[in-house]
């Protein structure tokens, strides 16, 4: 297949992927052949006969397989956003053949033997160095050959199970929505999302998005419709139950093989945390502060409710309380939150008061779906930075959630600016204008935040560009970016009604700002189960089995002291792809949410020390922390652009639980 759109760097503008020409059928002899090339490329650096340097060792891999990695950025974006049939299917026969293809390379003796040679003197090839070692001694090639076959089973089945894992929870998106033929179930929600939903049978279809606490419960009067809807959420891909237990286990093994006494200590090794104990000690001070806080917002909802509320009936009367308490609707703010006006006159409008940077949309460069838009972005003198896409919309083939990837690394080696890209799950009306809940605002904000931190890089090696950060760190500039969401100068320049123009009134947005710690016991507990959920599956030892994975995360919820019934974990063990789901790699790492927040919480603080919105403070934020990605230490680079050393003080003043 001589004209395969992958054998060849794309022609387009900054590299994008030709998605116009891109077929299905290119897939499979891309991925042939880039793995074939790759292994190549890899034997050829592992025997050069040269004495191993920094040059012809470590450079030499950062640009080894060059069609793989292109093939593999497109596939998986797919995988994830726009999801045939067909590359499921690929998806599936695939992944254990990725997992051989890297321990391939990962336990290759020769070429171990020459990057633990290699010898630099200067810091940031140090650095990338450094990166590399931990990635082989992580991956197993300090290890007899014997262990190393033993890794290499152990690799392959946890990729096939991680798959398949996925693939269920993308299915239950559908086949577990909530379905109704009367309309009357539905009251609650405004027309316009009623009729998003309507299919051509006559049927309504709400479709689960990736977390236990549906959105539109808040709406949602029937109080059976919201039950039903509620259950379907909680139990969606049942077999998943049995999955996990296999995960664990095989992660248990792999752990021990690596010399760790478990899965969560292996993977906190190389994350700003250290170790098993900081992480513990971080969330123990929350966990009492977090059930308190709950405890006393459940007692108020059901004075509210006038009865026993139970967990689908939170999020309705949560609203109830807040209009009660501060005389505020949230609904009430849709009308003023339209998606294109979001992002050109607050999301972008904010970048470019921050850092200088302009925005111009390029219809004539396409996506994968028509869905997606594209802006070539700018610095203030004209030079360019990188492509800009956004793929706003849900649809059956799309995972739930909202996320960033790249479509190009940022490489000076390479000569490649960058192409990212943010994804969100918006209901896509029939017509007229998309409206937004303000918490998709505040999403919009925060993907953008990673979207800035992956356009912003400026390093030489392709390994650490932008967001290749440890994971407990990553999200930790796409948490500060929510900040602009609500400053009053963005806020006024975007939240205008969509009829109208007329800007959200000054009453409601201060009765907004009055409500910011309502409910935060809810959001804390339920992030909080997730987490501790997370690190119960993963500390698990030698010995430790598990047989039913239901009755295990009852009782890990009980031991962590965070059962309140009346909270559900925000992912359950059956729909928690961030830790049994390759597709977002955060197993053991889910506490990184709340360990970034608290550099964020610190961050905003000096934001608002420093003035806030200046082009000088943005400046210094690009200059010490997004424009380094990976290429130095994170906690120095939060030093440099901090002062000093994080404070939990500011979170927990944040959240209301100081």
């Amino acid at each position: 297949m001589t004209d395969n759109p992958f054998f060849a760097p794309s022609a387009l503008p900054y590299q994008l992927p030709d998605f116009a020409n891109i077929r299905e059928e290119h897939f499979r002899p891309a991925f042939e052949r880039g793995m074939a090339e790759h292994l190549a490329e890899v034997d050829a650096i592992a025997n050069n006969p040269e004495p191993p340097t920094f040059d012809n060792t470590i450079v030499a891999l950062e640009q080894a397989g060059r069609i793989l990695a292109r093939v593999a950025t497109v596939f998986y974006s797919l995988a994830s956003s726009d999801a045939s049939d067909a590359i499921r299917e690929l998806e599936k026969e695939f992944a254990p053949k990725f997992a051989q293809h890297s321990d391939e390379i990962r336990l290759n003796r020769a070429l171990w033997a020459r990057i633990k040679q290699v010898a630099t003197d200067d810091a940031e090839e140090a650095w990338l160095l450094e990166r590399y070692r931990t990635d082989f001694i992580k991956a197993g090639a300090d290890l007899t050959e014997e262990e190393q076959a033993r890794l290499k089973g152990l690799n392959s089945q946890l990729a096939e199970l991680a798959t398949e894992f996925g693939q269920n929870v993308l299915k239950a998106t559908t086949e577990s929505a909530f379905v109704t033929s009367d309309a009357g179930d539905l009251d609650g929600l405004d027309q316009a999302e009623i009729d998003a939903i309507k299919q051509e049978d006559g049927t309504f279809v709400l479709p689960l998005l990736n977390y236990t606490n549906q959105p539109k419960l808040a709406q949602l009067t029937n109080r059976a419709t919201r039950e039903k809807l509620y259950t379907l959420s909680v139990e969606r891909a049942p077999q998943n139950f049995d999955l996990a237990p296999k995960i664990a286990q095989i992660r248990i093994e792999r752990a021990n093989l690596l010399g760790y006494p478990n899965h969560a200590a292996l993977i906190v090794a190389d994350q700003t945390a250290k170790t098993v104990d900081a992480v513990e000690e971080m969330l123990a001070q929350l966990v009492g502060p977090a059930v308190r806080n709950a405890k006393k917002e459940a007692a108020a909802l059901a004075e509210q409710a006038g009865h026993e509320i139970q967990p689908w009936d939170w999020s309705f009367y949560a609203e109830k309380v807040r209009q009660a308490t501060y005389d505020f609707d949230a609904s009430a703010m849709k009308p003023y939150f339209e998606l294109n006006r979001v992002f050109d006159d607050g999301v972008f409008y904010a970048a470019t008061k921050l850092f200088g940077i302009t925005f111009s949309e390029r219809p004539e460069l396409k996506g994968y779906h028509p869905d997606c838009r594209i802006w070539e972005v700018s610095n203030e003198d004209g030079s360019p930075i990188g492509l800009f896409l956004l793929d706003p919309y849900a649809r059956p083939t799309k995972r739930g959630g909202a996320w960033m990837n790249n479509l190009v690394d940022q490489s000076f080696l390479r000569d490649e600016r960058p192409v990212v890209m943010n994804n969100l799950n918006l209901t896509k009306p029939v017509s007229g204008p998309t409206l937004l809940t303000f918490d998709e605002v505040n999403t919009a904000f925060h993907e953008f935040g990673h979207a800035l931190h992956g356009l912003f890089s400026q390093v030489r090696f392709p390994r650490v560009e932008g967001t290749n950060v440890p994971r407990d760190f990553v999200e930790y500039p796409s948490q500060v970016n929510e900040m602009w969401a609500t400053w009053p100068e963005i806020l006024t320049n975007y939240a205008k009604h969509h009829e109208t123009g007329e800007p959200m009134p000054a009453g409601l947005v201060e009765k907004m700002k009055a409500a910011e710690q309502f409910n935060q016991g809810f959001a804390t507990l339920e992030y909080l189960k997730a987490t501790l959920l997370d690190w119960a599956w993963h500390k698990l030892g030698t010995g430790q089995t598990v047989a039913d994975g239901r009755a295990f995360e009852d009782e890990a919820l009980r031991e962590a002291g965070v059962d309140f019934p009346l909270v559900r974990t925000r992912y359950r063990t059956n729909y928690f792809l961030h830790i049994f789901s390759d597709i977002t790699g955060y197993s053991a790492g889910y506490y990184s949410y709340i360990w970034s927040e608290v550099l964020d919480a610190e961050s905003v603080e000096w934001f608002k020390e420093n003035g806030g919105l200046k082009r000088e403070n943005g400046d210094h934020f690009r200059k010490t922390l997004l424009s380094v990605g990976g290429s130095m230490d994170a906690l120095q680079a939060f030093r440099n652009f901090r002062g000093r050393d994080p404070q939990i003080a500011p979170l927990l003043k944040r959240r209301g639980l100081d």
